[in-house]
């Protein structure tokens, strides 16, 4: 019990705190990895920005106009909304407010956002294409800042950066939401120096056209996919945190649980598809961070956790209370007693800082639980199910 509990913490601490040091110790003792060249007039190769817009007719005149907004060259941008299926009016919208600034594929069927990528592709002729949610907002210069990464021909991909605004008046979820993803953005600036991130976020992401592989329609975390077949096959996925896109936050926990259980989901469906990325003889420095940062997160942690509850608790039951066994089992009961406060605040739409952290980490290896029991039973499909966010705030600035 005592050698099960000591892996099980270890692997728990390398994840969310080993990993991160042990990247930043390694990209310190190795040579430095050559700078991105900085963005420059003489290179701006053609672009296609793609926009899948699913009955989005809300957010279709901030996207247009953030888009037709970007600082680059107006001859060397095409824009391309993908609004198959949608039922909202969005495909007369744009017919009629921007058929000359725009391109619009739609279609009378839902097939899902994969098949309508997939679609969306086969009529690219621009050596770059770049992703982007349509209800995101991208900094004006985050066009040219993700272009730029692509004057190394080793770079096969870019992944722009995924910022949440929050104000105080956001759930706890959604406050979690923001933190998460400033140590994320983290870990995958330490990544991509080190080698190449691990999965991109579907909210702005680029690709070099020619390396696009169309992934199967059922495939749920499409970004992650896409990105990483690109770098099984040697290129890197390069990291611009000066290309972000602003999202708010999901509008409740209710709707945050729904898209961290599908993530959950197609993080596991990924990993299934992608085994042969666990052999690090094959993919080396691609395999030690997908191994680190993605599966552990995925597929262990949220075991080893209710697994060291189980074990701490069983070590006081047979041991007494030996002091060793006692704090660490307080510890926990202290820890999890705060994110339960912080889920009981939030049902009562009161929210107490010091809960966010706890209650956040808590409710995503929870979700991730749900995640496994949902890909098990596959009943997921590769259609997203719409999740609420929160107002937009104007805070979007260069």
């Amino acid at each position: 019990m005592e050698l099960l509990l000591l892996i099980s913490i270890v692997l728990v601490l390398y994840t969310y705190l080993g990993y991160g040091l042990v990247v930043w110790a390694l990209i310190r003792l190795r040579p430095r990895r050559p700078a991105a060249a900085p963005a420059s007039d003489e290179f701006t190769p053609d672009v296609t920005l793609i926009v899948p817009a699913y009955n989005e007719l809300g957010c279709l005149a901030a996207k247009v106009t953030n888009s037709l907004g970007q600082v680059y060259p107006r001859e060397h941008i095409q824009h391309l909304f993908v609004t198959e299926g949608s039922t909202d009016g969005s495909d007369n919208y744009l017919q009629t407010f921007y058929a000359d600034s725009v391109t619009i594929l739609g279609g009378t069927e839902r097939r899902g956002k994969v098949a309508a990528m997939n679609r969306a592709m086969q009529q690219i002729k621009t050596p770059i294409v770049i992703f982007t949610d349509a209800n995101t907002q991208l900094n004006p210069e985050a066009v040219r800042n993700i272009v730029r990464h692509f004057s190394d021909p080793n770079v096969g991909a870019v992944a722009g950066e995924k910022r949440i605004q929050t104000t105080d008046s956001d759930s706890a979820a959604g406050s979690g939401e923001g933190i998460y993803w400033k140590y994320e953005s983290q870990l995958k600036k330490w990544d991509a120096e080190l080698h190449t991130i691990v999965g991109a976020a579907g909210e702005l992401f680029a690709v070099r056209t020619e390396l696009y592989e169309a992934v199967p329609p059922d495939t749920i975390l499409d970004d992650f996919m896409i990105s990483l077949l690109i770098a099984k096959r040697g290129y890197r996925v390069a990291y611009a945190p000066d290309a972000y896109a602003l999202e708010r936050p999901s509008f409740s926990i209710i709707d945050e649980q729904k898209r961290k259980i599908r993530i959950a989901a197609g993080g596991f469906q990924s990993m299934a598809r992608l085994t042969s990325l666990l052999n690090p003889f094959r993919h080396g420095w691609l395999a030690f961070e997908y191994v680190s940062h993605r599966v552990m997160r995925w597929a262990v942690t949220p075991l080893c956790l209710p697994l060291i509850f189980l074990l701490s608790l069983g070590l006081v039951l047979r041991d007494g209370w030996q002091p060793v066994w006692t704090m660490l089992l307080a510890a926990q009961l202290l820890f999890y007693g705060a994110a339960w406060l912080g889920y009981g605040l939030e049902k009562r739409q009161l929210r107490w800082k010091p809960t966010f952290i706890p209650f956040y980490f808590t409710f995503m290896n929870v979700c991730a639980l749900a995640g496994l029991v949902r890909y098990l039973r596959g009943n997921q499909s590769g259609t997203w199910e719409k999740v609420r966010r929160a107002e937009a705030v104007d805070v979007l600035t260069h």
